[in-house]
C-alpha cells in the first residue's frame, strides 16, 4: 500500500474525529441541526478514509455511498448496519440542512451522533488492521 494512501487516509479520519467532536459540541448546545450534519460529515470522512485505501473517490456524496457500499457493506468487510445508517445520514442531513420549516430533535440528533461514534469505531478497527495504530481519541 503506497504511503500517500495512508496518510490521506490516516488525514480523513483525523478529519471525521473533529467532526464527530463539533457534533456533541453542538449537541450539548442545543443545536440539534447543526450537530445532525457535523455526524454526517464525521461519518462521510471516515468512509472516505477507507476508500483512500482502495484509490478511489467521488465527488459526490451519492458516489462516496455507492463506492463505500460496493467495497465494503457488500464485501462484508464492514457491517450492513454501516452502510444503513450512512444512507439514513445522508437524508437526515440534506432534509435538514435544505428543507423549510424542519425540526430536528435533540433526540434525532443524540441517536445519529450515536450512530456515527459506532461507524467511527468500526472503520478505524479496519483502518487499524490494514496501516497500523490510529493515534487518535473518538
Amino acid at each position: 500500500m503506497e504511503s500517500s494512501s495512508i496518510d490521506l487516509a490516516n488525514n480523513r479520519f483525523q478529519d471525521a474525529v473533529e467532526k464527530l467532536k463539533s457534533a456533541k459540541i453542538l449537541l450539548r448546545e442545543n443545536q440539534s441541526k447543526d450537530s445532525l450534519s457535523r455526524s454526517y460529515y464525521a461519518m462521510f470522512s471516515a468512509v472516505r478514509a477507507l476508500l483512500a485505501l482502495k484509490n478511489v473517490d467521488s465527488s459526490k456524496h451519492s458516489g462516496i455511498i455507492s463506492l463505500f457500499n460496493l467495497h465494503f457493506v457488500k464485501t462484508k468487510a464492514v457491517s450492513t448496519e454501516a452502510g444503513r445508517v450512512l444512507k439514513k445520514a445522508q437524508h437526515s442531513r440534506e432534509r435538514s440542512d435544505y428543507g423549510d420549516y424542519v425540526v430536528v430533535t435533540k433526540e434525532e440528533a443524540e441517536n445519529q451522533v450515536k450512530d456515527a461514534e459506532k461507524l467511527l469505531l468500526e472503520i478505524k478497527a479496519i483502518l487499524e488492521k490494514k496501516i497500523g495504530t490510529i493515534e487518535v481519541m473518538l
